[in-house]
């Protein structure tokens, strides 16, 4: 994929962040034997992978990854996820997406977990653009950038190439 417009992360750096994310969480979770990483299709759950992957080379407790699916023009729609309620109730979740721009697709997607009591629950971002129309915040983020509302923010994941763009 092909994408123009300004590099604010490397692939290196992406994958930097990637890392200290993953610490952020298992601090958060240090005692717990199970954490269930919850990706937001589509880059968000791709992230969540990459912490899960990072998450694996640090701790023995079980990384369980669930992906979210939330229509991002209809977020009203039901959402849906990989895993079962009872899959996740009780245990410490971390609701992952690539980039918070307006905070619509996190705040659905956190909405959807509310209905199910979980020992701890956190969000976290690659990207946040403080452009946020919900009161939420991302409590892991790689980066905070203050843009434009016109500007945008493209995430591209690939294996060794992954970067992400402001246009």
């Amino acid at each position: 994929m092909t994408v123009t417009g300004n590099i604010i992360l490397n692939h290196q750096q992406i994958q930097h962040k990637t890392r200290r994310i993953a610490y952020q969480i298992l601090e958060s979770n240090v005692n717990e034997e199970e954490i269930i990483v919850a990706g937001i299709a589509t880059n968000g759950f791709v992230f969540a992978k990459k912490i899960k992957a990072e998450l694996e080379k640090i701790t023995s407790a079980t990384i369980t990854l669930c992906e979210v699916m939330i229509n991002k023009q209809e977020p009203l729609q039901a959402v849906t996820t990989s895993l079962t309620k009872e899959q996740y109730i009780n245990k410490p979740l971390v609701l992952i997406d690539d980039v918070l721009n307006s905070g619509t697709t996190l705040i659905y997607g956190v909405k959807h977990f509310l209905d199910v009591p979980l020992k701890n629950f956190k969000t976290a971002v690659l990207v946040n653009r403080n452009h946020k129309k919900y009161p939420i915040k991302a409590d892991f983020k790689g980066i905070s950038l203050s843009t434009s509302i016109q500007e945008h923010i493209d995430v591209v994941f690939e294996d060794e190439q992954s970067k992400a763009f402001l246009i």
